[in-house]
C-alpha cells in the first residue's frame, strides 16, 4: 500500500524537485501539498504549488492549501549568508519557470487542510515538511493532539553536527520560526529529522545531467531537467561549486527507503533567542539524561543512493 503523504512546503527549487518525483512515486499517494512562507512569501508559495502541478499534470492532483503569511522576519541578506534565496532559486523561487499570476479559487487555508485531513484519516497520513514549521504549530494549537493524529512526522530543518546556513549553527527553517521548530521538537510524537549538515550532503552534479535519459521521462524529466540545470549554474555562479544538494530528496527517502538511512535517537530543543544562537539544535547527547528520545535523526546513507534513487524515474544511459 502506498504511503498516505501530505507535503507542507516553501518552494524553492529542492522542494520542487522533490515534490516532482512525489506526485510520480508509485510507492507515495500525495493526498495535499499545504503552502509556507518560507525561502518565498506564503502566497509565492501557493502559486508555486500551482505551478508545478500545472508543469507536471499529474494523473492524480493533490489538494492544494493556500498561505498567506509573509516571507519570515529571518533572511539571508540581514544575517549575512553566503547567498540569497533570489540568487539561487530565481526571482519567483522556481528558477525561470513563471508561476500563473492568477491563483486558484476556493482554496482552504494550509493548516485547516492538514487538520482537516488528519481528522478523517487519523493515524494513516504522513507528514514530510520542506520548510519552516510555523503551520505545525498553528496546527497543534487548532488541534492539540495534530502530531500524536499523525502516521509519522518527518521534518527537512535543523542541523546535526555541521554548520548551518543562515548563521554558524542554525539553518534557515529552524532560524526562521524558532518558536515552531521548539514546538515539535519537544512535542510527545516520534518525529524524524533529516538535519541540513546531513542532507546537503546528498549532491547532484553536472555529470549526472548525461547519465539519465530525461526527455524520455515526458512532463516529468522536462521538469526536473530544467529545474536542475538552472540550479547547477546558480550554485556555480554564486558560490564556485560544481554541484547542487537535493536534501529534500533525502528527507523523501526517509519515508521511501528508510531502511537505507542510518539514525540515531536523541532528545532535541531549540533555542529560542540569542544573537549567534537563535534556532540551534540543541541535541542532548548525555549518556544519562533523562530526556525522553523521541527524535530519530537520520545520520548518514550510502553514497549511491542518490543514483539509485533517480534510476526509478529516469532511464540510466548505458
Amino acid at each position: 500500500m502506498p504511503h498516505k503523504v501530505m507535503i507542507d512546503a516553501d518552494p524553492g527549487i529542492g522542494d520542487a524537485l522533490a515534490i516532482a518525483l512525489a506526485l510520480f512515486d508509485p510507492r507515495l499517494d500525495v493526498l495535499a501539498l499545504t503552502a509556507t512562507a518560507g525561502v518565498v512569501s506564503g502566497e509565492q508559495a501557493t502559486r508555486n504549488l500551482q505551478s508545478i502541478l500545472e508543469s507536471l499534470d499529474p494523473s492524480k492532483w493533490p489538494r492544494l492549501g493556500c498561505c498567506s503569511l509573509p516571507t519570515p522576519v529571518s533572511s539571508y541578506d540581514s544575517l549575512g549568508g553566503p547567498t540569497r534565496p533570489v540568487d539561487l532559486h530565481g526571482t519567483h523561487g522556481l528558477g525561470d519557470i513563471e508561476p500563473p499570476v492568477s491563483s486558484l479559487q476556493h482554496l482552504k487555508d494550509s493548516v485547516k487542510l492538514m487538520t482537516d485531513l488528519v481528522r478523517e484519516e487519523p493515524n494513516e497520513i504522513t507528514l514530510l515538511t520542506f520548510g519552516p514549521l510555523t503551520n505545525l504549530q498553528l496546527a497543534i494549537e487548532r488541534m492539540p493532539d495534530f502530531l500524536e493524529q499523525l502516521n509519522r512526522l518527518v521534518c527537512f530543518g535543523g542541523v546535526n553536527q555541521g554548520p548551518g546556513d543562515v548563521t554558524a549553527v542554525a539553518d534557515f527553517n529552524f532560524h526562521a520560526d524558532p518558536h515552531a521548530a521548539r514546538a515539535v521538537m519537544t512535542s510527545h510524537a516520534t518525529k524524524t529529522l533529516v538535519p541540513l549538515d546531513v542532507a546537503s550532503q546528498f549532491v547532484f552534479s553536472f555529470e549526472e545531467l548525461n547519465r539519465f535519459h530525461f526527455e524520455a521521462a515526458g512532463e516529468l524529466g522536462a521538469f526536473f531537467k530544467r529545474l536542475v540545470t538552472y540550479f547547477l549554474r546558480a550554485n556555480h555562479s554564486h558560490l564556485g561549486v560544481e554541484g547542487v544538494s537535493l536534501s529534500e530528496l533525502l528527507a523523501l527517502m526517509a519515508i521511501t527507503e528508510p531502511s537505507q538511512l542510518t539514525t540515531e535517537m536523541r532528545h532535541v530543543d531549540v533555542e529560542l533567542q540569542g544573537e549567534l544562537t537563535r534556532g540551534m539544535t540543541v541535541i542532548d547527547r548525555r549518556m544519562r539524561s533523562r530526556a525522553t528520545e523521541d527524535v530519530e535523526i537520520v545520520t548518514g546513507f550510502n553514497s549511491s543512493d542518490l543514483e539509485h534513487e533517480l534510476s526509478r524515474f529516469f532511464e540510466p544511459i548505458s
